[in-house]
């Protein structure tokens, strides 16, 4: 199975830092399964999974009683999603615009969680389910790859790649601001280069090698050898 497609949009949405390992590991889960359903454009669509699956999902992050948790997180982050918007043959062109969204419209759960035909419902924002289906930039996420990873750094490096997985270039230098926001570093954290490689990039590095099919190194560039970092530079 070569995965879904997930959106570059939602691939580099920002204001993710909030989310745990186990709450983007059920997001890639959920956002797979309503994909291959089919049913992403039909008006106030909504997706029903048992709940044995999430729990399967989530298993290597965390005990299923915490599993309510993780959705809570997921309804209650706010992310930010540039897109390009057409207009209709304006003489300006298509227009970048932002879309401040949740990530989920509602979480529907059987109140016997670990009854046997428990089930989870749940249902899309209106802004991002047309993201899903017409998106003209995606990457092929495997959620079972994902639900492997126990960093959520290697999740968000992991989908990354596969974004730019068929480019005819396989080196990109982001700013550092830019790097940390797409990997969902919570803002005043590991600010020392020395954290920030052992509690960051070296996880994410080490799963992405070792749990998907893509191969990939990082590099910080400096000003000069004492100075802060200014920039990752990724090769794939």
């Amino acid at each position: 199975y070569l995965g879904f497609p997930k959106p570059g949009e939602l691939i580099e949405m920002t204001g993710t830092h909030a989310l745990e390992a186990s709450d983007r590991a059920i997001l890639n889960l959920l956002y797979q399964h309503a994909h291959d359903s089919g049913r992403l454009l039909e008006p106030n669509s909504e997706w029903e999974i048992p709940l044995s699956a999430v729990r399967q999902s989530i298993s290597k992050h965390e005990s299923t009683d915490r599993l309510r948790d993780s959705l809570v997180r997921l309804m209650s982050v706010k992310v930010n999603v540039v897109y390009v918007a057409n207009t209709d043959g304006g003489a300006e062109g298509p227009e970048q615009r932002v879309v401040i969204t949740g990530l989920f419209d509602f979480f529907d759960v059987s109140a016997k969680e670990l009854a046997q035909r428990a089930t989870l419902r749940y249902g899309l924002p209106r802004k991002l389910a047309p993201m899903l289906e017409n998106s003209g930039r995606w990457g092929r996420i495997k959620a079972e790859v994902v639900c492997s990873m126990t960093s959520k750094y290697a999740m968000a490096l992991y989908e990354l790649i596969q974004l730019r997985a068929n480019m005819e270039r396989c080196v990109e230098t982001f700013p550092i601001d830019r790097f940390r926001e797409l990997l969902g570093v919570p803002p005043g954290t590991y600010g020392r280069a020395d954290n920030f490689q052992r509690k960051v990039i070296d996880p994410a590095v080490l799963e992405v090698n070792g749990l998907s099919d893509m191969r990939v190194q990082i590099e910080f560039d400096r000003l000069h050898s004492r100075a802060p970092i200014n920039a990752v530079k990724i090769a794939w």
